[in-house]
């Protein structure tokens, strides 16, 4: 099933990320100049200038490092309420913010191991990969919920 989000920011380097989600890679910015991770992508480095940036592909495996859960309707109905965030502590070094798939709050520990599925989004420039993380162990609940280490 296609989920529908909120439009993706577009143009640039942006092209280049969602070119590798749809790949099914998850891939982010890396300076060959001073080895800083750039997040979201850039057209040069934040930290030294340097416009020499690589797409350096991830393991997809990290660790939960802080959730929060949306009470307030931000997207006009576009997701359901509460709406859940995870912040993922990548193992690879950077930390990348994105949804929790197959569990909810009640499912997240901090440290909890995750791990990244790309789901089949949709916004009005079309069809896209999304990458959002499922749990790698049981949290709290001991569940670890559907979709654990598949594609969807």
């Amino acid at each position: 099933m296609v989920s529908r989000r909120p439009n993706r920011i577009l143009g640039g380097a942006h092209d280049a990320f969602w070119a590798w989600c749809a790949a099914g890679e998850l891939r982010l910015q890396r300076c060959a100049g001073c080895g800083q991770w750039a997040w979201p992508a850039v057209e040069s480095c934040e930290a030294c200038g340097s416009a020499a940036l690589a797409w350096e592909r991830l393991s997809g495996r990290g660790r939960i490092a802080s959730w929060c859960s949306f009470a307030r309707d931000y997207y006009a109905g576009q997701f359901p309420i509460p709406w859940d965030v995870i912040l993922v502590d990548l193992d690879d070094g950077p930390l990348f913010l994105s949804n929790p798939h197959g569990f909810a709050w009640p499912d997240v520990a901090i440290g909890q191991g995750a791990s990244l599925v790309f789901i089949p989004c949709e916004d009005d420039a079309g069809r896209f990969q999304l990458p959002v993380f499922a749990p790698a162990e049981p949290g709290p609940s001991g569940r670890l919920g559907p979709g654990h280490g598949l594609r969807a």
